[in-house]
């Protein structure tokens, strides 16, 4: 597979490209993003599904712009996908063709349930894993469903709902009542299942989310993964549909969703209707995630490899320079939470995030060595994007941004209190990881400590010199009266 690749996935509502950068075997990054709201299929619905000749060309000048975009990363490979818009158009040959003479872009028009698959491998791939799931991914001209469990995709469907199709043929007719019998009626395709959790796909959700996180102040800025309860997010449905433009703007809608909010709106409020939910799960992938992924995962079935997450990996490729030290103090830091975890109470779920933590802790000093903290704990926040929750997320963070330091600060945990356990959980496993850190002062190429653990009292013996990590501890904010002992 080439190492730059970009997607481009042409919808009813808008034309976006992403283009991504391998870093090692199945490890990627993004390097960049661009979207154009070209709507496609405006005034197509009134027309027999015909692309009308503005928007036509409104998407070929994007796309124009998108393969220079391309040009200037030195992308080796495009792959470009058409969904509904063009799957329902009688003149979609048209377009094509003149995009593949004048662009030499080909289009590869995929259907309904190609379009579902797609979405949902990136949300099984990329996103915690969720059981008893359904992914829906509501576009302009239609609605793809799939039901997901872990890592299993199942049923991939897509029904003639979308955001411009509705708006189109009932809501700028004010013909509510004959938009709810035309979703119903589509609704009666999806077979019934218990569903617990709805994973939420493409901009309508989207924005919903960003709006209800806006709505509480929420402290993390990222959307992917984001979690909401049926408790915040029907009420917030049931507001939108209510709402006039300004009370749209009230609810943080932005303006250029105001004509197809509601349309998705009451589709979604109608599908939660139909099974029991009470989990709300925010996909920032989508249709070219899954594109991308069935492409660089074609070797082992649209999957990772277990316990294999690809942004931990990136970050190890990117920002690390030496992986011994990093592997080192993964491993010491382990074997320190085992044999304190009973001491300071903590549940095994922890030593996964803290395990991490210390891993991906060096890599801020491949930016610059005396705010390495700093940059560590940016790097987690923001890049640790695939596979982890907003609360592993803020943990994992949280313990790179003290390590070696004071204990955290009272301010931060205030600030990320909803998305951190409680104190006493992150002061213990903060200072877990400072203690490995300073036990690993000098540097050993492989690790050359023996340590012991009983009533509080945590026994090193080495037969290598370890000043610099008794001179560091002394300086340590300790626990529980925890005390450290050396013997050579």
């Amino acid at each position: 597979m080439a190492k730059r690749v970009s997607v481009i996935d042409i919808g009813s509502n808008s034309v976006r490209m992403v283009i991504y950068e391998k870093t090692s075997r199945f490890a990627f990054h993004l390097l960049h993003e661009e979207k154009s709201k070209v709507r496609i299929s405006e005034s197509a619905y009134q027309h027999d599904g015909v692309l009308q000749e503005i928007p036509m060309q409104r998407t070929f000048d994007a796309l124009e712009n998108f393969l220079k975009i391309s040009e200037s990363f030195k992308v080796k490979k495009v792959l470009c996908v058409a969904t509904s818009a063009l799957r329902d158009a009688p003149n979609r040959q048209e377009f094509i063709q003149r995009v593949r003479n004048t662009l030499k872009l080909n289009i590869k028009i995929i259907s309904g349930e190609r379009e579902a698959y797609f979405g949902a491998i990136a949300c099984a791939n990329l996103l915690p894993k969720q059981s008893d799931a359904m992914s829906i991914d509501i576009g302009g001209g239609s609605t793809e469903i799939t039901f997901i469990d872990a890592n299993n995709v199942s049923h991939t469907q897509s029904l003639k709902l979308g955001t411009v199709r509705l708006k189109e043929l009932f809501f700028d007719k004010d013909d509510l009542k004959g938009a709810k019998e035309y979703i119903k009626k589509e609704l009666q395709k999806i077979p019934s299942k218990e569903i617990s959790t709805l994973i939420g796909i493409g901009g309508t959700y989207r924005a919903i989310s960003s709006a209800i996180q806006k709505s509480q102040s929420y402290p993390l800025k990222k959307l992917h993964a984001f979690e909401t309860t049926q408790e915040v997010f029907i009420p917030y449905l049931e507001n939108i549909l209510k709402a006039d433009e300004q009370k749209l703007s009230d609810l943080y809608i932005d303006n250029n969703r105001f004509d197809v909010i509601k349309p998705g709106a009451l589709i979604l409020k109608m599908i939660i209707s139909k099974f029991a939910i009470d989990k709300f799960i925010t996909s920032g992938v989508g249709v070219r995630e899954g594109v991308y992924l069935a492409d660089l995962l074609r070797s082992s079935k649209d999957q990772f490899p277990a316990n294999y997450n690809t942004s931990v990996r990136y970050i190890l490729d990117a920002h690390l320079s030496d992986k011994h030290f990093s592997n080192n103090l993964a491993t010491l830091t382990k074997h320190l939470f085992s044999i304190t975890q009973e001491y300071f109470g903590l549940d095994s779920s922890f030593k996964q995030q803290l395990t991490i933590a210390a891993k991906l802790y060096p890599s801020g000093s491949n930016i610059h060595f005396y705010s390495q903290n700093k940059h560590s704990y940016y790097i987690a926040q923001t890049a640790l994007e695939y596979g982890f929750t907003h609360q592993d997320i803020t943990l994992i963070s949280t313990l790179m941004k003290y390590a070696k330091n004071k204990l955290p600060a009272k301010s931060h945990l205030e600030k990320y209190q909803r998305l951190l356990p409680q104190e006493s959980v992150v002061n213990s496993l903060s200072f877990i990881l400072s203690l490995g850190i300073t036990l690993l002062n000098h540097r050993p190429r492989n690790i050359d400590l023996e340590l012991s653990f009983k009533n509080g009292i945590l026994e090193v013996k080495s037969q290598s010199n370890l000043y610099l990590a008794k001179e560091s501890i002394a300086k340590l904010q300790c626990l529980k009266d925890f005390q450290v002992v050396f013997n050579s």
